[in-house]
């Protein structure tokens, strides 16, 4: 008796798909339509997520040390910020899930600003793509420090201070 059971609920699922909300079916018309496909490519989608997490208050950099090393270096060279730094990202047809490495500002609730954090990326996303989000996973790999810049400070030479060369 339960093995009929079984074979009629498998029946009556392969019968009624499940259906989708109302929010799904807006995102998937939005990249697919009559009139052609639009395609959103992972670069895309990870400098966004990058932007609206560094919009967030007490997050003070993105990526795990050696990132932030080449990136500074990069940059010391006349090289642009990498945006997308620290920020990986898996998008297919209707979704998007993102992976993002922060530092964080000493002294921030480091689980409120994930979930903030969160929130803004999903935003962002699912306003600028049509994607739905499915996970946003955050790394804390470190956490700044105000006298991490007040070493750096005082290890670059000041404007004022007298020449060793000429």
């Amino acid at each position: 008796m339960a093995d009929k059971n079984a074979n009629t609920n498998v029946k009556n699922n392969q019968n009624n798909p499940t259906k989708n909300t109302s929010t799904e079916v807006a995102r998937n018309d939005a990249l697919s339509t009559d009139h052609g496909r639009t395609v959103i490519e992972d670069q895309v989608v990870g400098k966004i997520a990058g932007l609206a997490a560094r919009e967030v208050s007490g997050v003070h950099a993105l990526g795990g040390g050696g990132a932030r090393m080449l990136g500074s270096i990069r940059e010391s060279f006349g090289g642009s910020e990498n945006i997308q730094q620290g920020v990986d990202v898996e998008v297919g047809e209707s979704q998007a899930a993102v992976d993002l490495s922060i530092v964080a500002e000493y002294g921030v609730a480091i689980h409120e600003l994930a979930e903030a954090i969160r929130r803004n990326i999903i935003r962002a996303i699912e306003r600028m793509t049509g994607l739905e989000v499915t996970e946003v996973n955050v790394t804390v790999t470190d956490v700044h420090l105000d006298l991490d810049d007040d070493e750096e400070t005082k290890e670059q030479p000041s404007e004022d201070a007298p020449r060793r060369v000429q």
